[in-house]
């Protein structure tokens, strides 16, 4: 079941930031974890701000997805979930609502690369991130 969150609880917060961390470790292991470890505060600090939409079974959220405006910081799914469609269905319910939407993936993420091409992003442009690593800018348009 999706949800859009609009008043995070502390327990929700929790949960989100698991998942973040784990999924980040996961999908970016040319990328320290002591870099995603040094980032937590600050994500903790800018989640509650974000548009968070979150896919739940049996009331534990297992996925989410972040934006702010119309960029997508990233879609977040545990490991035994994925590559079931949650992912696309989070999307799906940001296209919902929005006409246009950017996000940044990095190049080496190959199979993310992949996912938002399969979706309708194109790559509109290219740089190198904080982390040393290439990064695609890629955008939706209805």
């Amino acid at each position: 079941m999706i949800k859009k969150i609009n008043t995070l609880t502390p327990f929700e917060l929790e949960e989100i930031m698991k998942i973040w961390l784990t999924a980040n470790c996961e999908a970016h292991p040319f990328i320290p974890e002591s870099y995603w470890k040094d980032n937590l505060a600050f994500v903790r600090e800018q989640l509650p701000q974000a548009d968070l939409y979150t896919y739940s079974e049996n009331n534990k959220i297992i996925a989410f997805l972040g934006m702010n405006e119309n960029y997508i910081a990233g879609i977040f799914v545990l490991s035994n979930y994925r590559s079931k469609g949650i992912g696309q269905k989070l999307l799906n319910e940001a296209k919902r609502t929005h006409d246009t939407l950017s996000l940044s993936v990095y190049v080496r993420n190959q199979n993310a690369v992949k996912f938002y091409k399969k979706q309708g992003f194109k790559q509109i442009n290219q740089q190198v991130d904080s982390t040393g690593e290439l990064e695609y800018q890629l955008a939706w348009e209805k």
